[in-house]
């Protein structure tokens, strides 16, 4: 229940007074409303609006101290944070700030394709296996909030390296085209074709004989390999 003593009602009438001659300055200070519960360490009028002398300053009652001033409210802070506020304590007059949720970080996937999984041997045409492995990529992506695909062409040494370097970027091409036509957006896939130039056989194929034994060996030289970027 709110106290308000006689002296404070006077003193309510002396600031109606003053406030008639009180500069045209002073009638934009806004209100300060307290919540009209405890007790209220400044005089305050039948609205709950903090009494303000003809130079804005607050009247104080016999109730205030430091304490009340930082404890009762008016509004979300303290009313001494409109009234005194350097007595109040800073951080309880400031809204604190929310703490900044981090943006997920994107995650990278890569999936090295059998080439010879993916297309008959010399061949860009993907086989029907070979689109049964990218359904499954395709639906990789759409459940991410895609940034890019990746997708990387290369072959085995066996043939000319500029009739590898073309092979190796139709190859990339057709990964291109079949996950577009699952729904892929085509701004976000990006094709590479490496050609002969990273094979990952090393030299162990040196000394392998025959063409049918070449092709066996090289064999994890033709690949494509894509790399899927996104977030959850």
């Amino acid at each position: 229940m709110i106290k308000q003593t006689k002296k404070q009602m006077l003193m309510l009438a002396a600031i109606a007074s003053i406030g008639l001659s009180a500069p045209s300055a002073f009638a934009q200070v806004s209100d300060v409303v307290v919540a009209g519960q405890g007790e209220i360490p400044y005089v305050i009028d039948a609205r709950n609006v903090v009494a303000r002398s003809g130079t804005g300053l607050c009247w104080r009652t016999g109730y205030w101290s430091p304490a009340a001033a930082s404890t009762a409210m008016a509004g979300e802070f303290p009313v001494g944070c409109a009234c005194d506020s350097d007595i109040v304590p800073a951080d309880k007059c400031t809204a604190p700030v929310a703490a900044a949720v981090p943006a997920p970080k994107p995650t990278a996937d890569k999936v090295k394709l059998s080439a010879d999984a993916l297309f008959d041997f010399d061949k860009a045409v993907l086989k029907p296996e070979g689109q049964a492995k990218l359904n499954e990529l395709a639906a990789q992506a759409k459940a991410l909030k895609l940034e890019v695909i990746l997708a990387v062409g290369h072959t085995d040494r066996i043939g000319s390296a500029t009739y590898n370097q073309r092979l190796s970027e139709r190859r990339a091409a057709a990964v291109k085209t079949y996950l577009v036509s699952q729904g892929v957006d085509a701004n976000r896939v990006y094709t590479e074709g490496k050609g002969e130039t990273q094979p990952v056989t090393g030299n162990k194929c040196d000394n392998v004989r025959g063409r049918a034994a070449q092709i066996s060996c090289l064999q994890p030289d033709r690949r494509v390999e894509v790399e899927v970027i996104g977030s959850k």
